[in-house]
């Protein structure tokens, strides 16, 4: 296959072109300038071309989102065929239609909790901004006005606007943007194999990191937080898993100081981790929830806050003191994303894909965890068709790789020259592929990983010579 990371570019060529007008996301600058974007150009259920025809299996699904996978047909038609009926219907000042309606329905049918309320956005993190939006203007409501910190964790990633990305726990998206705003706090990520002390079990780990939130809270004082934010498993941190027991000791150290939970499952929901919902597969009992992405498969941008019931009684009299309830999105409830998501979520139930995920999530999970011997690799984690593998310099000693070194981003670009995709957070490899994977996909995506570290390996022990 020819390496399509460092082909000459036309200045007529999409490269060229990209490196002239594009502001990328989520991306080293530097780096892209140096080595030149990576274009894709089709796609078909768990594999893409790109521009050189090249193909790949897709080892992410796209960003943790294209659960169907790539060209289903029948969500093209029902997106065509709402765009006929109905392009586009608003939900400002009243005004409704049937999509809307009909997904909120099914939302609430489907939710691990009672839900009394489901508010549509675009993108988990206005999902997510919007949740901080809503404990305020609730605890304002009930007047409880000084109830305004939310505490999540370092690690975490739960968007990228002023908001969501004050709650994202990771420092490139804090640097430079001067972020996390002041109401949000930042409490141990429950990362056992890094963060860890020297002799200490994972139970002594789990409860000292416990003991820590409680700190914070006492030291900030229960009466000024209003609610906790977790991913079930931490995606963009590095795919962590917490300890057994982690949510029940966090939940009920929240029920004793009044503190709402906030389920971010824009990564572990609709099936990703062995249940329809990761809050199912780790034991939380959420107060809110945040969907988005596997909500359509990414056919259309959607998300949804779900809220129970008692907390929007008190929007009602609220809304009415203030003129209105003053928040929204021109496209909150656009009904082609709407359709879309609807329909996405019946062909989940139809195929049986739920079952499906889980069964390949055991088979995934068996040749995850045998790479845990590959020398590079010093954790294999991860839950139903979600893994990471952590590379270590030694991994007897835990000793990383000098981040310079870029080790994981090495591997990364290995596994792509051998017809995978997958994606690298510093020297943690991230592995989520599409819920529709087959078994012999499953195989060729473990083959072609196995592949991208033993050239890693090589050049890695090259380097050390």
């Amino acid at each position: 296959m020819a390496d399509p990371l460092h082909n000459e570019m036309p200045p007529s060529s999409l490269e060229a072109r990209d490196l002239e007008h594009l502001l990328h996301p989520t991306t080293n600058l530097q780096q892209l300038h140096r080595e030149g974007p990576f274009v894709h150009v089709r796609a078909k259920g768990a594999y893409l071309w790109d521009n050189q025809g090249n193909q790949y299996l897709e080892g992410l699904a796209g960003l943790w989102c294209t659960a169907l996978g790539y060209g289903e047909e029948e969500l093209a038609r029902v997106a065509a065929a709402q765009m006929k009926k109905l392009s586009y219907s608003q939900l400002f000042a009243g005004r409704t239609h049937e999509p809307s309606i009909l997904l909120a329905e099914k939302l609430k049918s489907m939710a691990p909790f009672e839900v009394g309320r489901v508010f549509f956005g675009l993108s988990g993190s206005d999902a997510n901004d919007t949740q901080i939006k809503l404990m305020w203007y609730y605890h304002n409501a009930i007047g409880k006005p000084e109830k305004k910190k939310i505490i999540s964790r370092l690690g975490a990633y739960h968007g990228a606007t002023i908001g969501s990305g004050s709650l994202t726990g990771l420092p490139p998206f804090h640097k430079s943007f001067d972020l996390p705003i002041k109401e949000v706090l930042h409490t141990d990520r429950p990362h056992y194999y890094r963060d860890g002390q020297a002799g200490e079990t994972e139970a002594q780990f789990r409860d000292r990191i416990v003991a820590n939130l409680e700190d914070l809270i006492l030291r900030e004082g229960p009466q000024t937080i209003a609610a906790f934010i977790a991913e079930p498993v931490l995606g963009a941190g590095g795919v962590i898993v917490p300890p057994h027991g982690y949510y029940d000791k966090v939940q009920a150290l929240l029920a004793k100081h009044d503190i709402l939970f906030i389920d971010d499952e824009v990564i572990c929901g609709f099936g990703r981790t062995g249940n329809a919902f990761g809050a199912q597969t780790m034991g939380i009992k959420p107060t809110t929830m945040s969907l988005a992405k596997a909500l359509s498969s990414a056919y259309q941008p959607i998300s949804a806050v779900l809220i129970p019931e008692f907390m929007y009684e008190p929007f009602i009299e609220t809304s009415a003191r203030n003129g209105l309830f003053g928040h929204g999105f021109t496209y909150t409830g656009h009904p082609v994303c709407a359709a879309v998501a609807l329909r996405n979520l019946e062909l989940m139930e139809e195929r049986d894909i739920f079952a499906h995920a889980a069964k390949m999530g055991v088979a995934f999970q068996e040749r995850l965890a045998l790479l845990a011997d590959h020398p590079l690799v010093g954790d294999s984690r991860g839950r139903g068709l979600l893994g990471g593998l952590e590379l270590m310099a030694d991994k007897d000693t835990k000793t990383a790789f000098p981040p310079a070194q870029q080790v994981g981003g090495h591997c990364a670009d290995r596994c792509i020259a051998h017809g995978l995709i997958l994606r690298n957070i510093g020297d943690i490899l991230a592995i989520c592929p599409p819920l529709i994977i087959n078994e012999d996909q499953v195989d060729e995506l473990f083959s072609k990983l196995q592949r991208g570290l033993d050239d890693t390996l090589s050049w890695v022990t090259r380097a050390a010579a």
